[in-house]
């Protein structure tokens, strides 16, 4: 314990004495959450759009109005050959129009039809506006004819509740979901470019002609970038997430952290392995890109785990990210305690133990080898 006390404090010191290091960490955790947080998501913001209204009628002044932020800019009246140019200079992304009788035909009873052309150079932007639009002209449509702000009631209707989230703001998930990519991408980084600097820097030969064991070296690696990743996570939990972003956590805070400190055990395991595996500091970067990109696009954050194929989702089983993911949002949006969340917990720290003992393995071979 004494020697693995020295060594974390010898790994402490080269990362914290980085610059650039340190300038990463403190990006990923503040500047990277909030980016991606806020950033375009699966809802219509501030979208720009022009309105043709060739009737002037009281109806689609009614549906004109109805376009307000923040899902769209403030209507801009033009002419068809104005809205036309402006869209093909990128200027707005949606143009609606009506035409002349449009109104006229709504009260009396027919079909009415308005255009509506969207660039769809932006393409999730396009869908998303276009329901969005057509929801609108409907419903205030319906409530022209009918007289009341309300419209009639159909016999069916559906009525949706969210749990936990009940305005559906993007910004909380997304949080959640991208401290986890800053905690897979800095802890597998760091746990391997240490192994790979002591290889590069010849410091490798010095251990081992200590009296040190490859557990000991193996160990402190590891519980280094946990301590100094553990430290910024809750750094950006606690300021930028929950101060700057405003992001609720439902569940017991010590607990989300608890669960945090158990995923980077497992993710610097998987740090340790690459690092062993590689011989250079280019190998490593290549394998990380292998690995970083299946544990942060199939852990759940990116799309849901239930639509990913049956054998990828079997596949997934060996990520620690998808069981992190599972937990954190069970404890920071549901409230979950430990006697819901412990299956994913004991899962993480079980992989954590199998990737660190094919590490260990390695590490051992490797040490052999080079005496």
């Amino acid at each position: 314990m004494e020697n693995i006390f020295w060594l974390v404090g010898k790994e402490l010191k080269s990362v914290l004495g980085d610059p650039v290091m340190v300038i990463l960490i403190l990006w990923s955790f503040v500047a990277a959450v909030m980016l991606e947080a806020s950033g375009a998501g699966d809802t219509v913001r501030n979208a720009a759009i022009a309105v043709v209204d060739e009737g002037r009628s009281p109806l689609t002044r009614q549906i004109e109005a109805a376009l307000i932020p923040p899902w769209f800019q403030v209507p801009v009246a033009m002419t068809a050959d104005q809205a036309g140019a402006a869209m093909d200079r990128g200027e707005i992304m949606f143009a609606l129009a009506f035409p002349p009788d449009f109104a006229a035909d709504a009260i009396a009873g027919k079909s009415p039809v308005a255009q509506l052309l969207a660039d769809a150079t932006a393409v999730s932007q396009a869908q998303l506006g276009a329901d969005y639009i057509r929801n609108i002209v409907q419903s205030e449509a319906r409530a022209f004819l009918a007289g009341s702000p309300d419209g009639p009631t159909p016999q069916l209707r559906l009525e949706l509740r969210r749990a936990f989230n009940p305005n559906g703001n993007p910004v909380w998930f997304k949080a959640m979901s991208s401290l986890l990519n800053q905690l897979s991408l800095l802890t597998i980084a760091l746990t391997g470019a240490a192994m790979l600097r002591e290889r590069e820097h010849g410091t490798i030969e010095h251990l081992m002609v200590m009296p040190l064991t490859p557990v000991e070296v193996a160990l402190s690696k590891v519980l280094a970038t946990m301590v100094v990743v553990l430290v910024a996570f809750i750094g950006s939990l606690l300021f930028v997430v929950q101060g700057v972003l405003q992001v609720p956590v439902a569940g017991s805070a010590p607990l989300l952290v608890a669960g945090a400190a158990v995923y980077l055990w497992a993710a610097a395991a998987i740090g340790m392995l690459l690092g062993t595996l590689a011989r250079s500091m280019a190998q490593f970067a290549l394998l990380v890109i292998m690995v970083i990109i299946p544990v942060i696009m199939l852990s759940g954050g990116m799309g849901a785990v239930e639509s990913q194929p049956d054998l990828v989702q079997k596949l997934t089983l060996a990520l620690p990210s998808r069981h992190f993911l599972a937990f954190a949002k069970a404890v920071a949006f549901r409230g979950a305690g430990i006697s819901t969340v412990w299956p994913q917990l004991l899962v993480m720290a079980g992989l954590g133990v199998a990737f660190f003992a094919a590490s260990l393995a390695l590490f051992r071979r490797s040490m052999s080898l080079s005496g």
